[in-house]
């Protein structure tokens, strides 16, 4: 079984809009990763969650890979894009959605998958 701090890269690293949340995207229990969500719904983005909540392990693993102290944390294509302030501020600005064009192309598909990591 690959480690915590593997398993967390492959997300990173793999997945094309990939955010670490409080929550899932069904059931958001924070409202930062809720706007960070509602900002990569409206740029069109395919969004990957992981749920951070299960184990205070994966919190510190994700902070100690990006260097990134709070959640949601937002990546596209393995680059740290920020939180909900910098998501909502990439969005008006239009800078979002072009990061998501140049990544990902210009139909990306929309879809919403949670990944659940294995928590040895």
């Amino acid at each position: 079984m690959k480690t915590l701090s593997e398993q967390i890269s492959d997300v990173i690293e793999h997945e094309p809009v990939a955010v670490f949340m409080k929550g899932t995207p069904q059931l958001v229990m924070c409202g930062n990763s809720y706007r960070a969500l509602q900002a990569l719904h409206a740029a069109g983005a395919p969004i990957t969650a992981v749920d951070i909540l299960p184990d205070p392990r994966i919190r510190q693993e994700l902070s100690a890979i990006s260097g990134w102290p709070t959640i949601p944390q937002v990546f596209v294509k393995g680059e740290l894009i920020g939180g909900a302030d910098i998501t909502e501020e990439l969005l008006e600005s239009g800078e979002l959605g072009q990061k998501l064009e140049d990544a990902l192309g210009e139909d990306p598909p929309r879809d919403v998958k949670v990944v659940e990591l294995e928590l040895a």
